[in-house]
């Protein structure tokens, strides 16, 4: 493994005792470096090992679909790591309690975690941080140049970022080991109960889980094999026309970490596909998605106005009074009730199948700003109703979305006009230039 790709947090200790793997953002088992690094840890040691999620009940706003999509996937993580002797623990409570306690109470040598951007999963690893004696390793397992060796600041746009990403990518090009069977057992206590552990959760339930895309690692697998062999060709014409839905699919399974982008990135650059499609998918999947994290890394307030670039925070505040020809509250915009068919289709979309199509979150944003009062505010309802309904929310790339549409960030000043000020605008007369409105309005109306 490019040693880049890991920082130490804790050089504590002597090393001795058992291994962890702290799995919280990448849950899966193979094209894991955060676990691969953990296992050689473990047996370059001759130690146990065993991989420890600690489950917070009340995260961000999650209801039983996101929950649901993610237990299940966890479930087949267990089955996979039972056959390589590896124990899977499901701990419950505050994470960075949870795996304090249980690291001292095994006298755990050594700690092993996953990287996010994100204050709630910064906040646990600083606690287990401060409160273990033991060693403690940080390993991007999500990007494929890790967050911290990509740039060391926070960068303005994609054209300041991309060449620092491309610069040093094929150095971080590598296949992750396939995992080995463990031969030094650690009796832990028996895994979780997975059907009651679905049916007892104290988590909102008024949002049902989704039945058109199956969690776990197989099925991004899967879903990855369809994209190459039905999709890929195609991305560059089709990715950006909601009527024809020439997306991948994949973000639910990259954002519970149930497929490694490594993965995803080297299956299309070796497969047959149009090289301008290649292209223009490699840009979302490395260039826009890490260019994400690098926003949430370094901008301790990525999910508010105070997070936005100084111009737009300017222009913004210049038309803070400026008349708004429709006003909606939550409780609209949730139900769908605007004057907007296309906005309400889209509305009708997540909330059905809880995902909503590029193109159309970065209008259905927009279209927020324009029918609420401030920008505050629709940071709020726009973040609200994206991490309540949609599969991929809670992650660096919602929030960039979000605060791309709302508040220019990573964009360019444009033409000044009311209530958006320079911030760049999307109208139903520009989508309906661009696609074919009529037959996206029909198809989200049909969802059930």
């Amino acid at each position: 493994m490019n040693l880049d790709r890991a920082r130490i947090l804790k050089d504590g200790g002597d090393g001795r005792g058992p291994v962890v793997y702290w799995m919280s953002r990448d849950q899966r088992v193979e094209d894991n470096w955060a676990l691969a690094s953990a296992s050689e840890l473990a047996l370059e040691r001759r130690a146990p090992l065993a991989v420890v999620f600690a489950l917070e009940e009340e995260f961000l706003g999650a209801t039983i679909r996101q929950y649901g999509f993610m237990l299940r996937g966890l479930e087949m993580v267990e089955s996979a790591l039972a056959r390589k002797g590896i124990p899977f623990v499901l701990l419950r409570g505050d994470p960075g309690d949870a795996i304090s306690r249980f690291a001292e109470e095994e006298g755990v040598g050594t700690v092993v975690t996953d990287f996010s951007p994100l204050a709630t999963k910064r906040s646990w690893t600083e606690e287990a941080t401060k409160r273990l004696d033991c060693a403690i390793y940080e390993v991007d397992a999500h990007n494929m140049v890790p967050c911290w060796a990509a740039s060391p600041k926070q960068e303005y746009a994609a054209r300041t970022f991309r060449p620092k990403v491309w610069r040093i990518l094929s150095t971080f090009c590598e296949e992750v080991p396939a995992l080995r069977a463990h031969p030094h057992p650690w009796d832990l206590e028996g895994g979780p109960d997975w059907e009651r552990l679905r049916r007892e959760i104290s988590v909102d339930r008024s949002i049902p889980e989704v039945g058109w895309i199956e969690p776990g690692e197989g099925a991004a697998r899967r879903a990855l094999e369809t994209f190459l062999r039905k999709g890929l060709s195609a991305y560059q014409r089709d990715r950006n026309d909601p009527s024809l839905q020439g997306q991948s699919n994949l973000s639910p399974y990259l954002h519970f970490g149930q497929i490694s982008a490594s993965r995803v990135a080297l299956e299309v650059t070796r497969s047959g596909a149009d090289g301008a499609s290649k292209a223009a998918f490699m840009e979302e999947l490395v260039v826009r998605r890490e260019l994400s994290d690098n926003f949430c890394f370094y901008n301790r307030r990525y999910d508010s106005f105070e997070g936005f670039p100084a111009w737009s925070r300017g222009t913004l505040n210049d038309h803070r009074d400026d008349p708004r020809e429709h006003l909606y509250d939550l409780p609209e915009l949730e139900g769908a009730k605007t004057h907007d068919r296309l906005w309400n289709a889209a509305q009708r979309e997540m909330v059905c199948r809880g995902k909503m199509h590029g193109y159309m979150r970065m209008y259905w944003a927009k279209k927020i700003l324009e029918w609420t009062e401030s920008p505050e505010e629709a940071m709020r309802i726009a973040i609200h109703l994206n991490d309540r309904y949609e599969l991929d929310g809670r992650d660096p790339n919602g929030y960039v979305g979000v605060a791309w549409s709302i508040g220019g960030v990573h964009d360019r000043a444009w033409g000044e006009r009311e209530v958006f000020g320079k911030v760049r605008y999307m109208s139903l007369r520009g989508a309906m230039s661009k696609f074919d409105v009529g037959s996206y309005v029909e198809w989200a109306g049909s969802l059930e």
